[in-house]
């Protein structure tokens, strides 16, 4: 259950369906049993279009196309103004790459993006959710092939995007999901645990077990200091 403007997290290893989760939601494809209910109503009642229309995704693999960054960014919302379109930007922190361009924002940016770094094609894609404005925002894997000093940048934008909104997160990095509401650990299709970042490290199970494997470090008095240290966000 996720209440309105909450924020949750899916965590666990490759395969073990997270994405499937989430790509369930705007029935990327049906599911074979149970029911998924927004409001209490089950999404099978709705209408595709509409169902869809509630949600913004910011994947991994980022699918930009071969026109300008202005263009690019309105693809969020196809009506928007330059002025809605330069504030999104301004909000996904995209102005300081943008304003280094010979063109700004009628730089074309060639097939899928390719004249942009990868931190670079990850804020376009954020200020295209912002501009979009869903209420449902998901983020699979936002940050995952990201060096750390792009990832940073993209994680304060990411803030900005995630602000009002119901967020659901898939993610690798736990540096990425320590401040959602409550995280849920997937194995094998199914949820084995579920918590606060703190919560779960106290449990001592698989959570905790990712954790010391990413920080290099066990839970304890050590690794509670070196915490802000090792996990930034």
């Amino acid at each position: 259950k996720v209440q309105r403007g909450e924020c949750v997290a899916f965590v666990g290893h490759s395969g073990s369906g997270k994405s499937s989760i989430v790509n369930l939601l705007p029935r990327l494809y049906e599911i074979s049993q149970g029911q998924i209910l927004f409001d209490g109503t089950p999404i099978s009642q709705f209408q595709i279009h509409d169902l869809r229309n509630l949600f913004s995704f910011v994947t991994q693999d980022t699918f930009l196309f071969n026109d300008s960054l202005l263009e690019n960014i309105r693809y969020g919302n196809p009506k928007a103004t330059i002025k809605e379109v330069e504030l999104a930007a301004e909000k996904a922190h995209c102005s300081d790459f943008i304003f280094k361009l010979k063109e700004g924002f009628n730089t074309k940016i060639g097939d899928r993006g390719i004249c942009l770094s990868g931190g670079e094609r990850q804020r376009v894609a954020i200020a295209r959710a912002i501009l979009r404005n869903a209420p449902i925002l998901v983020l699979d894997e936002a940050t995952s092939s990201l060096d750390s000093q792009s990832e940073a940048i993209v994680q304060t934008a990411m803030e900005e995007l995630i602000e009002g909104k119901t967020t659901f997160m898939v993610a690798h990095r736990l540096s990425t999901v320590r401040k959602a509401n409550r995280i849920y650990v997937v194995e094998n299709g199914k949820i084995v645990e579920s918590g606060t970042h703190d919560q779960l490290l106290k449990a001592n199970g698989i959570y905790r077990q990712f954790y010391e494997r990413q920080t290099g470090t066990s839970w304890g008095q050590s690794s509670q200091s070196l915490l802000s240290e090792t996990l930034p966000i």
